[in-house]
């Protein structure tokens, strides 16, 4: 394969101002049960060649399906004409240099999720999966196994011959306990069942699913007749999981070039930060540090190269609270004068154009300690876990948030259970009052496997690190 895509480049070299080549191989495994019976058990696998052309500033792109050298030939044949047949742009800018990207990459793991037997799988996980039973009023369990493998190989007209091998796996279980006029979800050990990273079966058994199962079973019951959390402006302590959502949906969506530029809006909106805020911005609170980081180990965001050839690397999107950097393109890169693009370009299979996705946006651990330290440094607030629901403006700006449980603190100490929390805010006033991020040994990669973006839609697998956080004087009670 990477003599084909090589001989394709020298081709479309005498031919393109730029041109790239992808061959993408995929297999992904989707495995459930509901209340104790196997609920799903799927295999999906894809192959075919991804290619672009760049000719007067205008794009083409064209795909098909396949391994064989007339596929490839057909797919930049289509390419170029679609390249030409696009408006001319007089004095296009060069893309952001880059050193065209040489060598291989692969995911670190023990176990290939797909070398374990389907019997083992099944059996963890209708052990979790008895282990929620048990309560008539748990009326339904569910438990999730995920595991997906790319091998991908990358070509351009500029030099560059990589590939890269990426493997992830991962899952969780949830439990519903229901009453007459009420119904409340447990999950673990995230929301939606999926808590999946760039490793092996090894990650799926070390989730301790199993030993967690019967508190959150207990936990979904009690949430029925537990009181209804207050109203008002208050202190808020937010999970590693729910800070993780946060940074994806108010920062890592809202700092994407193609979005601040305008020319992304369709599915997910445009963005209220602008080119002329680097440098100035004030995004939140000093304790706010932001960073892009395609190296982070585990994160459904690394890789080697992008879809562009860019290496990956980390870079700060916001330090001490001011806003430092977009995602981008090698395109987005050079028409804002950045000596490099971001490394951000990703097409979620091969028959999708590249663009500008997240990697993994990671905000940096404080010094506040653990979780119990910094309840115990809050004299009355209520806690909020485990994501389960939001709602977010087209510029993203303004939000909602509701998460499965809550606790109310009082006096430093964690208080009665709470259901039905929630809390709202507008993007630069709420990270403006984050006054503490708990330290290292709290931060985690939290797996996010649909972030949606593009037209047609593209979903695409990032990762977020983040610790549990406080944030003051918040809107809680709204959804």
């Amino acid at each position: 394969m990477r003599h084909l895509l090589a001989d394709l480049m020298d081709v479309a070299a005498g031919r393109a101002d730029y041109a790239d080549a992808r061959h993408v191989s995929s297999v992904a495994e989707s495995i459930s049960t509901r209340n104790g019976n196997v609920d799903l058990v799927r295999r999906d696998a894809e192959e075919g060649f991804g290619v672009r052309v760049r000719i007067g500033g205008a794009w083409g792109f064209a795909a098909a399906r396949g391994s064989e050298r007339e596929a490839a030939e057909s797919a930049l044949e289509r390419a170029i004409a679609v390249a030409r047949a696009q408006p001319q742009a007089n004095g296009a800018l060069p893309l952001a240099p880059e050193t065209p990207a040489q060598g291989a990459y692969s995911t670190t793991f023990e176990i290939d999720p797909f070398d374990v037997p389907l019997e083992e799988k099944l059996g963890l996980m209708l052990a979790a999966d008895e282990g929620m039973r048990g309560d008539p009023r748990v009326t339904l369990t569910q438990a999730q196994f995920s595991a997906y493998r790319q091998d991908k190989v990358f070509a351009s007209s500029e030099g560059a011959l990589c590939e890269q091998r990426i493997v992830e796996c991962g899952g969780g279980i949830a439990a519903t306990a229901t009453s007459e006029d009420d119904a409340q979800v447990r999950s673990f050990p995230g929301s939606h069942r999926e808590h999946v990273a760039q490793a092996g079966w090894e990650h799926f058994t070390g989730l301790g699913l199993v030993e967690n199962a019967p508190r959150i079973a207990e936990e979904a019951v009690a949430l029925l007749s537990a009181p209804q959390c207050p109203a008002g402006r208050m202190t808020l302590v937010l999970d590693g999981e729910q800070v993780a959502l946060q940074v994806h949906e108010s920062v890592g969506h809202a700092l994407e070039l193609d979005r601040v530029l305008g020319r992304e809006a369709s599915y997910a909106g445009t963005s209220w930060v602008q080119v002329p805020d680097l440098g100035s911005l004030r995004y939140g609170s000093d304790k706010m540090n932001v960073s892009a980081d395609a190296t982070s180990a585990t994160g459904l965001g690394s890789f080697g190269w992008d879809d562009e050839g860019v290496a990956a690397h980390s870079f700060p999107l916001i330090s001490e609270g001011v806003l430092r950097g977009f995602l981008s393109s090698r395109e987005s890169a050079a028409e804002i004068g950045l000596e490099r693009s971001g490394g951000c370009m990703r097409a979620e299979s091969f028959a999708r154009q590249p663009i500008i996705r997240m990697t993994n946006i990671n905000l940096a651990p404080g010094d506040s300690g653990t979780l119990e330290d910094l309840i115990a440094d809050t004299d009355e607030g209520v806690l909020l876990e485990t994501n389960r629901s939001w709602s977010i403006d087209n510029r993203r700006l303004q939000f909602q948030f509701a998460t499965e449980i809550a606790w109310e603190i009082r006096d430093g100490k964690r208080g009665r259970m709470l259901r039905n929390p929630s809390y709202a805010g507008i993007t630069p006033e709420f990270w403006g009052s984050l006054d503490a991020v708990c330290s290292e040994s709290e931060w985690r990669l939290w797996g996010l496997l649909n972030c949606g973006k593009g037209e047609p839609g593209q979903s695409m697998h990032v990762s977020h690190g983040a610790a549990p956080a406080r944030f003051r004087n918040v809107q809680v009670g709204v959804a």
